[in-house]
């Protein structure tokens, strides 16, 4: 009698157990920088995500189960970004992550989340080697997905459209001195390089500078016809002004932070003419666009979102994760990554019909046919060419992967 009371007692507790775990909410961490100089990039992310979370638990949420949120402001700072990181992990009991967007940042926090085999969408982090951090051969299985346009589409576009389309050949680089901005001029020396070109002009600088009169005028003296840009907002006004106060007429074509309202307020109608890749422009022209852009504004008391892009990847990659989670049935780790890498049905984005984003060989997303081509007008971003905005039209899928020879 007393094993079978003992027998029946570890039963029900284990039932009680399970009980309670199906009731416990899913718990899923959103870092960014809330606060800092690329704080509208980080709480434009924080608003798409929590616009999704927010739509799936009005549906009653995932597996039976509400999502909640655990929000960590990285303040933008690498190290700040690993300890917020691993509390969430250690402490909060996280499932997954969403987040990242200074490059510095993804690099110096994606290893805690790679080592307890909690999958992470980068949803704003450009840097090119983020995604790649961890990757076969040096890694049997990868937790790092991104869904933002990498720098190696980025800097394509841009030397595209300053060599191709402007047809400039004497170009000038200027970018900050993170590992953002350094990772940008390697890309943009890079594409330059095959087309049998160099920079006339390479100036870095640390963020926050207030005046960089005399690297322009450097970059003038060497006879740049473009400045080429990697760096966030503030330190791209002050290019943008300093150009201007030189009555240096030279067009500014660079990443996409030249988007952000940091830098537009800032430069005010110096910032006008500036062009930059964009996976998202705030123009409502299709039925996903316009409601997403409607229940931001709505959400947010705004009139305009502040990084647009940042908004429409941060929603989307909360729908990835959790279509993920929705397939894989369950909150584990490993089964979650495996779904990310393939996902039976099309996911409906904003910025694309996902279908799939991912492979077990490819954690990127986005490919180039998605990027479009942006531009600084009277203070708002629009398209910078009419074929730019007949793409925006079209629904853009990855091409399908090559077979090796």
């Amino acid at each position: 009698m007393y094993r079978l009371t003992t027998a029946i007692t570890g039963i029900a507790l284990c039932l009680s157990m399970q009980t309670a775990q199906a009731n416990e909410p899913i718990r899923i961490a959103v870092t960014g920088p809330y606060s800092g100089p690329s704080s509208p990039m980080g709480q434009s992310m924080l608003a798409g995500v929590r616009l999704a979370i927010g739509e799936m638990n009005l549906g009653g949420g995932l597996l039976g189960r509400q999502l909640v949120l655990v929000e960590k402001d990285d303040k933008g700072e690498p190290a700040v970004g690993k300890q917020v990181v691993e509390e969430a992990i250690r402490r909060d009991k996280v499932v997954a992550g969403l987040g990242f967007v200074n490059t510095g940042v993804a690099l110096a926090s994606l290893k805690a989340y790679q080592e307890a085999h909690v999958p992470v969408i980068v949803n704003v982090s450009t840097g090119s080697t983020v995604a790649r951090q961890f990757f076969p051969p040096a890694v049997a299985d990868s937790y790092a997905f991104r869904n933002s346009a990498s720098d190696d589409i980025q800097a394509a576009m841009i030397v595209r459209e300053a060599v191709k389309r402007g047809h400039y050949t004497k170009l000038a680089i200027f970018h900050d001195s993170t590992p953002y901005g350094e990772q940008g001029r390697d890309q943009l020396t890079k594409e330059l390089a095959a087309l049998d070109l160099k920079p006339v002009a390479v100036e870095s600088f640390a963020p926050g500078t207030k005046d960089l009169a005399a690297a322009l005028q450097r970059a003038r003296t060497a006879g740049a016809e473009a400045i080429l840009t990697y760096a966030i907002g503030p330190d791209l006004a002050v290019i943008a002004n300093g150009r201007a106060k030189l009555g240096w007429k030279v067009p500014m074509i660079g990443s996409w932070p030249l988007s952000l309202p940091n830098f537009i307020e800032a430069a005010g109608k110096n910032a006008d003419g500036a062009r930059m890749p964009q996976t998202f422009i705030e123009a409502p022209n299709n039925y996903r666009r316009t409601a997403f852009i409607s229940a931001y504004h709505q959400a947010n008391g705004s009139k305009r979102i502040p990084s647009a892009v940042s908004a429409a990847q941060g929603y989307d990659s909360a729908l990835l994760l959790m279509a993920a989670i929705n397939q894989a049935g369950s909150t584990e780790g490993s089964k979650i990554r495996a779904a990310l890498e393939n996902l039976q049905k099309p996911v409906y984005g904003v910025i694309t019909t996902y279908s799939p984003p991912f492979t077990k060989d490819d954690h990127e997303a986005l490919s180039d046919n998605m990027v479009l081509m942006g531009e600084v007008k009277q203070g708002k971003v629009g398209f910078a060419h009419p074929d730019d905005e007949r793409r925006s039209l079209l629904v853009h899928r990855k091409p399908k992967a090559q077979p090796v020879n």
